[in-house]
């Protein structure tokens, strides 16, 4: 029923890490939180800028992933960056999260969002709670067919809210009316209530750019992850930052800022005005495409961090097993499948969003950290670390380093910063959960001596 970690399976190149990359990033945030951040800003160039800004730090965290890509490309991405830069339980306790709160509750929160479209679409008597469960239950299945089934559908979903973004943003440059006005630039004086205002713009924006990392977690099923998932990683992270500005541009300018602000549906009401009750209509099927791409991408990746910690011995050891006929960790794509499909069925998600924002961007500012410890061991000792010839460590450097990767860790820092002032009892708590990894942790770790 299973097969040594060496025998993991190969097969996935540019194309489908390029489409894994846009689909961990594209899902329902960028449908909603432009009216969001227009609640934060009022003038159509801050309103873009913050947009564009987040469009930058998303670059940057590319940048750092594709080097680290190249530097480290085994299974499980993120949490081998961290193991091998810091301390095992560093890493596991990022995998830790990533089980209980950063994956598994937005999961299910974004399999609810596309319950309630796919209702309101067909009129099927279910509830949310079991249409979710139903999808997420339905893609868990189809992962467990091996990296090849998942990412063929994740490819196919990712082209298609391309499309369904593609044709939002045509509907609104030719019929939606309106324009954008270059000036004024500023909502008010320049000051501290302009810059916590851009601040507090800027975490809903970071999270729904949030996602490329993910697409390491497949590393180790990648034919050339250092060709193949660094410049995927790029061309993905590209990609998204047009497409988004792309939506902004249209609902800034159909909208107005005032408008904007005032819709809780800002697609919707683009499409509306441009196509009127069906374009509103079509454009509900694109959310409710994105946000199953969402679940499909997420589903493909995370379970191989649960997988690379259980063959670390730092998690039961039949959650690391591979299947004889599919070559994919079954066990961690069940394992996470049924925690999300719990999660949607006790309705606990939006508690469990809460905690999120600032623990994942401790984890990124950890991992781009990460890159000065390994550029400071670069040489023999790094080559011998990665088990590669010297000549193949690296095939890629992020550009800028180490002042891009400073400000991506500064603006991460400021991100957390912001979460924290604007929601502390959250924050709290969030950091609560990452800390009790720390016990588990060390329950596992002498475990695992004690079976060695």
């Amino acid at each position: 029923m299973s097969k040594p970690a060496s025998e993991v399976r190969r097969q996935l190149g540019f194309f489908d890490a390029t489409m894994i990359v846009m689909g961990g990033i594209v899902g329902s945030g960028i449908f909603i939180n432009p009216s969001v951040v227009a609640r934060h800003l009022h003038t159509d160039t801050l309103i873009l800028g913050v947009w564009l800004m987040g469009g930058a730090l998303a670059m940057l965290g590319a940048f750092i992933w594709a080097e680290l890509a190249t530097r480290l490309p085994g299974a499980g991405g993120q949490y081998l960056y961290l193991r091998e830069a810091y301390h095992p339980m560093v890493a596991f306790v990022y995998g830790w999260v990533l089980l209980l709160v950063t994956q598994t509750g937005g999961m299910a929160a974004v399999a609810v969002t596309f319950a309630h479209y796919y209702r309101e679409l067909t009129g099927i008597g279910w509830s949310d709670s079991a249409i979710a469960a139903t999808a997420l239950l339905g893609l868990t299945a189809i992962n467990c067919l091996g990296a090849r089934a998942g990412s063929n559908v994740q490819s196919a979903l990712m082209l298609m809210k391309t499309g369904a973004i593609a044709a939002l943003v045509l509907a609104g440059i030719f019929w939606g009316g309106g324009h954008v006005h270059a000036t004024p630039l500023l909502d008010r004086p320049v000051s501290f209530g302009l810059i916590g205002a851009i601040g507090a713009a800027m975490v809903p924006v970071a999270f729904a750019y949030g996602g490329w990392q993910t697409a390491s977690f497949v590393a180790g099923e990648m034919r050339d992850p250092r060709r193949d998932l660094s410049r995927g990683i790029i061309a993905g992270v590209a990609g998204v930052v047009l497409l988004y500005l792309s939506v902004n541009f249209v609902c800034v300018k159909v909208l107005g800022p005032v408008g904007l602000a005032a819709t809780f549906t800002p697609a919707s009401a683009v499409m509306r005005a441009a196509l009127g009750a069906r374009g509103a209509q079509w454009i509900a099927v694109g959310i409710a495409i994105s946000t199953l791409g969402f679940l499909s991408q997420g589903i493909l990746t995370a379970p191989r961090v649960y997988y690379a910690m259980a063959r670390d011995g730092l998690f039961f050891e039949w959650v690391g097993r591979l299947s004889a006929r599919t070559g994919a960790p079954v066990v961690a794509i069940v394992l996470q499948g049924v925690f999300a499909t719990v999660i949607a069925l006790l309705g606990k998600y939006e508690q469990i969003l809460n905690y999120e924002v600032s623990v994942d961007f401790i984890s990124f500012a950890l991992t781009a950290a990460s890159l000065f410890v390994f550029r400071a061991r670069e040489g023999a000792q790094a080559a011998e670390a990665v088990n590669v010839p010297r000549h193949l460590s690296v095939i890629y450097r992020a550009p800028g380093h180490p002042y891009t990767t400073g400000l991506f860790i500064f603006a991460c820092a400021a991100i957390v910063a912001s979460t924290w002032a604007a929601s502390p009892q959250n924050s709290v708590i969030g950091f609560g959960i990452l800390l009790t990894g720390i016990p588990v942790y060390l329950y596992w770790s002498r475990r695992s001596k004690t079976s060695a």
